[in-house]
């Protein structure tokens, strides 16, 4: 039996991916009513399928990122398996030097980083070998399990009297006298007030009737899970081209590399593992941790994500409609999801920001961009 469909909210958010559920997080902890829309089920997406990492230093969110990671289970009363600390190791003497510059950096905003040569890198990653010439080691950041966040947004959004419609995907946005004031679904008409737009994929889509040019590509992203290793002192490790974690059981999950550009459908697009991308992952993986080459991949997924044609995020609130946040965080969703959906609520309620300026993530930095820009990055479907 279907639940039956609520007439409206003071704030309706399409997309049940890591930042719109965060969105609604903050909006329903300020008292305010809330349903999320998503075409699948929480999470279904890349933001349950990703490498878990929260680091984000180039990020303006990053301050926020970094104060509230360590407090998310408790604020939200569900684990996230967050661990601080990540580190960072390379093969590349080339690449070796980028990452120290990039360990400069943190350290002259406050953020302690550790050098490491190759014994310490050995020491701390017991995984690889002498083949690794070093790495960074950040005392800042971490990683947490995308699957188990995404739920705990949801029932803590739940908790607070909130609404999440799955399979209910947004069809289209009803405006008038300059406002967005309903959302078309399949189960009917769903009023509201303010309208938080962070459909992944599906938003430029959901906002070119409106005469909002919303430029993003969607590429499906891989991952692979092997069988558990020995476990690491720390799990999240960067390195040759990867991003990923160990799991508390000890399976290396990891991604990266070349993205598979795809056309997006109405109804979201396959996310079904590509062989081609998973034994280049299993290659990369099995070069990065000599000491787990003989490990098999055990499972395989892929996520679907969209990118900005910079690579940074979008979060604006529009001029017209007025009442219309839109938001993308092109591939670095899940570790800032706790920044962004604090800088959403902001943006839905206030109109601004409180505690960071994101000027520099509008949507009007993209005024003029060519029509054939995908075909220019080469990220045409």
């Amino acid at each position: 039996m279907s639940e039956p469909r609520p007439k409206g909210a003071s704030v309706v958010v399409i997309g049940a991916g890591v930042t719109g559920l965060s969105a609604a997080w903050w909006l329903a902890r300020s008292g305010i009513d809330v349903i999320v829309l998503d075409k699948g089920i929480v999470g279904w997406e890349a933001s349950g399928r990703n490498g878990g990492g929260a680091s984000h230093y180039q990020s303006p969110l990053f301050a926020e990122e970094q104060r509230l990671w360590p407090q998310m289970d408790e604020l939200l009363g569900y684990p996230t398996e967050y661990v601080r600390e990540r580190i960072i190791i390379q093969r590349d003497p080339a690449l070796l030097d980028h990452y120290r510059a990039v360990g400069r950096m943190c350290s002259a905003m406050g953020y302690r980083v550790d050098d490491l040569d190759s014994r310490q890198a050995q020491q701390a990653v017991p995984l690889t070998d002498e083949t690794c010439l070093g790495g960074i080691h950040l005392r800042f950041g971490g990683h947490a399990n995308p699957q188990r966040t995404v739920q705990a947004y949801a029932w803590a959004i739940q908790d607070l009297g909130g609404r999440i419609l799955q399979h209910c995907p947004a069809l289209a946005i009803e405006t008038a006298g300059g406002r967005a004031v309903a959302v078309e679904t399949p189960r009917g008409r769903i009023a509201c007030d303010a309208l938080v737009v962070a459909a992944g994929p599906q938003a430029g889509m959901l906002l070119a009737p409106l005469g909002i040019d919303f430029p993003i590509a969607s590429a499906r992203a891989e991952m692979i899970v092997t069988e558990p290793a020995p476990l690491m002192a720390i799990g999240g490790v960067d390195g040759n081209g990867l991003y990923g974690r160990q799991t508390l059981r000890g399976n290396l999950a990891f991604g990266g590399g070349p993205h598979e550009w795809i056309a997006t459908r109405p109804d979201g697009p396959s996310a079904r593992p590509v062989s081609p991308l998973v034994r280049n992952l299993a290659r990369r993986v099995a070069e990065m941790f000599p000491r787990a080459a003989h490990l098999n991949v055990i499972r395989s997924w892929a996520g679907i994500v969209e990118n900005t044609p910079d690579g940074r995020p979008i979060l604006d609130r529009l001029r017209d409609p007025g009442n219309v946040t839109v938001a993308t965080m092109s591939g670095v969703g899940f570790g800032l999801s706790p920044a962004s959906g604090h800088a959403i609520r902001d943006l839905v309620v206030d109109g601004a920001c409180s505690f960071a300026d994101i000027a520099k993530l509008g949507l009007t930095r993209f005024a003029g961009l060519a029509p054939d820009w995908r075909e220019r990055r080469g990220w045409a479907a």
